[in-house]
Parts: C-alpha cells; sequence; structure tokens
C-alpha cells in the first residue's frame, strides 16, 4: 500500500508531555486544593511499595519497548516517519507499550507522592493520549502497512487487555 503524503500521524505534542502534564498538574492541585483520600485510605508504605511497583513496571515496560523499536531499527518519535512495523516482543502481547508505560509511571508516582490530583488527572491525560495520539498513529499505520497492520491490530489489543 503507498505511504501517505506526510510520512509521519501528525501527532504535534511529544507523548510523554501529556502524562508529565497530568503529574505536574496534580501536584500543584494537591497543594492548592488538598484532597487526603490515598492518605485516608492508604498507609504510608503502602503507597510507597505500590508506587515504586508500578514505577518499575512501566519503566520495564517502555524500555523494552525501546529495545523491539532499536532491533527494527525505527523511529521512536512519532513525528518520524515509521520505518518498520514493529510487532516482535513487548508488542507482540500491546500494540501501545509505551503509552502503557506513561500511565503505570504516573500512577506509581501519584501513589507515592499521595497526588490524589494526579490520579484524577490521568482521566483526561489518558483520553488526550487516545484521540490525539494513539488513534492518529493507527490510521497512519494503517495507511502505511496495509493488511500486515490490519492483521496485527486484530490479533494483539490496544493496551493489552482484550476488547
Amino acid at each position: 500500500m503507498a505511504a501517505p503524503a506526510r510520512d509521519n500521524p501528525g501527532v504535534t505534542w511529544p507523548p510523554p508531555l501529556i502524562p508529565l502534564a497530568a503529574l505536574l498538574g496534580g501536584l500543584v492541585l494537591d497543594w492548592l486544593v488538598p484532597a487526603h483520600l490515598l492518605q485516608i485510605f492508604l498507609g504510608f508504605t503502602t503507597r510507597l511499595v505500590m508506587g515504586a511497583l508500578l514505577v518499575v513496571a512501566g519503566a520495564a515496560l517502555m524500555v523494552a519497548a525501546g529495545h523491539a523499536f532499536k532491533a527494527a531499527r525505527t523511529n521512536i518519535p512519532p513525528w518520524k516517519p515509521a520505518l518498520a512495523l514493529v510487532t516482535t516482543g513487548v508488542y507482540s502481547y500491546v500494540r501501545n507499550p509505551m503509552y502503557v508505560s506513561f500511565g503505570l509511571i504516573t500512577a506509581g508516582l501519584a501513589c507515592a507522592l499521595a497526588s490524589d490530583w494526579t490520579l484524577a488527572l490521568m482521566v483526561p491525560a489518558a483520553l488526550l493520549l487516545h484521540y490525539g495520539v494513539v488513534l492518529r498513529e493507527e490510521r497512519y499505520l494503517e495507511a502505511k502497512f496495509g493488511t500486515a497492520y490490519r492483521d496485527y491490530k486484530a490479533a494483539v489489543p490496544r493496551y493489552g487487555w482484550p476488547g
């Protein structure tokens, strides 16, 4: 199938800035309007352990995704052309491991820092990532790789869970 005229998905913001904005915005809101729900329902040690586990899982997923891109010799930034369709390694289980890793890391930091507002802001951040980045990338990859991408999309869940 022919490559699209613009050889990138048209993502205008670096995707990591979206969860970073949720984290920073959440921390500011925690300072201005503290809710303390995480502190009420989860003890200090529980928050730290849960947060650390989520951050480590997210970082491991991100590193694995980066290795898969490096092995395929393709670009990671979504404003650069995809040189190959990556379907191996962690990408054989989840189509968007980097974005899942952003969520895990942000949730882990929110737990460890007892940032209720960061958890709340993860919802609009996830929607922005989904509609502003993921769906654009999917349209681009389908236009660029055709049947190979459609088959991959049918076989591997978008975020790691069926549906």
